[in-house]
């Protein structure tokens, strides 16, 4: 399963990066808007720092300007993939920025019929949310699993980015039901480092070092 950042952030995708398990990052208007900056020269600073698929939303809410605003998103750089909200328009648009060639991220789906749908208009990826999905008290995990079945079946090739993970647990699950892009913010990513077991360990070994070292020079 693939690793993206779920930031605008330079800093945080730079650290990230650095660690070489990054594979991608996904922004949105939200996001960027944080970071006080046009959204496409943020998206072109994030695509210089990261060799791998960075998602970039439109704001318009009609099938024509998705589309238009779409072409434009797309052409800041070869990695964009256009980010188009799960309604009858953003399908639209996704059909017909997919025949043109355009990669999109179909985002906002909460249920399997969603993905079908996105899928039949050609995404190159979809995004269920499973954190906002926990919340109300369904299953996200559940639905992850659900829609890779339902792809497996019908022979879709869009790729599952499991969204909204709010823990490491989110993350490992995601992967278990089939998700094939996991997009995490940074602090959920540090966190896939941390268990006591591995501190306290670590700590063992240097004070064993230090007192072998200690040992030889007496």
């Amino acid at each position: 399963m693939k690793l993206f950042l779920d930031t605008a952030n330079l800093d945080e995708i730079r650290r990230g990066a650095a660690w070489g398990i990054v594979d991608g990052v996904t922004t949105n208007p939200s996001l960027i808007a944080r970071e006080g900056v046009p959204i496409e020269e943020r998206i072109a600073a994030i695509c210089d720092l990261v060799d791998g698929d960075v998602s970039a939303e439109v704001v318009a809410t009609s099938a024509d300007e998705m589309v238009r605003e779409g072409r434009g998103l797309a052409r800041i750089h070869r990695n964009v993939v256009v980010k188009l909200p799960l309604i009858p328009d953003g399908i639209r648009a996704c059909s017909l920025l997919s025949k043109d060639g355009i990669r999109t991220n179909v985002t906002l789906c909460f249920s399997a019929a969603q993905a079908l749908l996105a899928a039949k208009a050609g995404a190159y990826i979809v995004s269920p949310f499973v954190g906002r999905l926990d919340d109300i008290g369904s299953s996200g995990i559940g639905l992850i699993r659900d829609i890779a079945g339902l792809y497996s079946s019908a022979g879709f090739p869009t790729r599952i980015l499991a969204a909204s993970l709010r823990s490491p647990m989110h993350v490992v699950e995601s992967a278990k039901a089939g998700a094939h892009i996991a997009t995490m913010p940074f602090k959920v990513l540090e966190a896939l480092f941390e268990h006591p077991l591995t501190q306290k360990g670590l700590d063992q070994f240097l004070r064993d070092h230090a007192s072998a070292l200690a040992a030889a020079a007496r």
